[in-house]
């Protein structure tokens, strides 16, 4: 019997179309001889959609357009089965449109990929495919990422956080940052992936600008001594807590010193199309369009440091299924430090397992196997017990509660 595999995208974040530029790119590439797939769609409202045009990429030039002709869901639990049900519902006739066996979240972003979506999947009983809440949210909150890889000897630049407290007197800000950095010095927002809301400052006019941009996007940034002679080198891990492999190394081509929203996602031409007869596919290729060097040109040494630094992040932080994890090489010193984790990467990062001969395929195949490992895991933990605990307890008089012998 085929699973009934949801496949979720979109949502409320500002890297919105990228998630469905690479969910429809994956949605081609599944094996429909093993599952039965149910694209749904996040509004940037977070109301979901299911339909038989919510596959195809053209239909989202006119998104309004496209909700007309689909069908608006709710996820309702019932006994052990997971449903998506009409909403508003009918009066009359089943409003169950289908059930689902597994969630497969192809999103990017604050709000969705970092843990949120991914728990209230968990809470309905769904097994998910990915990083579970506590991964997901590390991997999201950059200051708390770079804390946990340091404090377990995963070489990363040193930085500093600042929230929109700090900024309500800006020229303090920038004599605390000048007392701690010199230029030039990287801000970007805590929790955004895709460059968005990322410069380079190299003097106190630039850093102004900077903090303008970061702020913007976040209430919390980071900032972190600029590497003046760098080389960004990317690599993918699939696994989870117990086995993990390392991809070829990617070495991005950026047309500036930062790679950019527009290097990573508007630079490549049109799709050719995807296979098994699935979703088409057109316009942007996403990640997949990025023009780069695979494999990176780095010494074997430094190819075999990369790889391993990867796998041992990727443990680290407990991830699970694919993530990519992008280092900065210091062509200067030689030293190789790691500067984040995309937990949900754009286009799943297929491109750096294709040279190794693993096709998108059997990638997606191997995700979907951890989820169903782990679900089953999952179910030999003991998460609740009868307990008469609440037996004599009584709360009088408007108390929040009390402690009874």
């Amino acid at each position: 019997m085929k699973l009934k595999l949801a496949v979720l995208f979109g949502g409320k974040s500002t890297e919105h179309e990228i998630s469905i530029i690479s969910a429809i790119q994956a949605i081609g590439y599944m094996n429909r001889d093993k599952y039965d797939i149910v694209p749904v769609y996040m509004t940037k409202e977070n109301d979901f959609y299911i339909g038989e045009d919510i596959d195809k990429i053209e239909e989202y030039t006119h998104i309004p357009e496209l909700l007309k002709k689909s069908t608006r869901v709710v996820w309702i639990k019932d006994g052990n089965k997971i449903n998506l049900v009409r909403y508003p519902m009918k009066k009359f006739g089943n409003n169950v449109i289908t059930s689902v066996d597994i969630a497969f979240p192809i999103v990017h972003g604050t709000n969705v990929e970092d843990g949120v979506l991914t728990g209230f999947l968990q809470t309905l009983g769904l097994p998910v495919v990915g990083c579970d809440v506590l991964s997901s949210a590390v991997g999201m909150n950059k200051y708390v990422m770079k804390t946990v890889l340091k404090d377990n000897g995963i070489s990363v630049l040193d930085c500093k956080c600042y929230t929109w407290t700090d900024y309500e007197d800006p020229d303090a800000l920038m004599n605390r940052i000048e007392g701690v950095f010199k230029y030039p010095v990287i801000v970007k927002p805590i929790n955004l992936g895709s460059s968005i809301g990322i410069s380079k400052a190299s003097n106190r006019e630039e850093l102004t600008e900077a903090l303008e941009l970061a702020f913007e996007f976040s209430k919390k940034i980071l900032v972190e001594p600029a590497i003046v002679k760098l080389k960004e080198i990317n690599c993918s891990v699939l696994g989870d807590y117990e086995e993990a492999e390392a991809s070829e190394c990617e070495e991005p081509v950026n047309s500036d010193e930062i790679l950019s929203f527009e290097d990573k996602y508007i630079g490549g031409s049109g799709a050719k199309g995807a296979k098994n007869g699935g979703a088409k596919s057109g316009g942007s290729k996403g990640m997949a369009s990025l023009k780069r060097k695979i494999p990176a040109e780095i010494t074997d040494e430094q190819r075999s440091e990369v790889r391993k630094m990867a796998v041992d992040a990727f443990k680290c932080l407990g991830c699970s299924g694919v993530s990519r994890i992008d280092f900065m090489l210091d062509e200067e010193t030689g030293k190789i430090y790691l500067n984040e984790i995309n937990t949900i990467p754009g286009s799943l990062s297929f491109y750096l397992w294709e040279p190794l001969g693993k096709k998108y395929s059997q990638l997606l195949d191997d995700m979907i196997d951890i989820a169903i490992k782990q679900d089953r895991e999952n179910h030999k933990l003991v998460f609740s017990f009868e307990t008469n605990v609440l037996e004599g307890v009584k709360l009088g008089g408007g108390s929040k509660g009390s402690k009874t012998s």
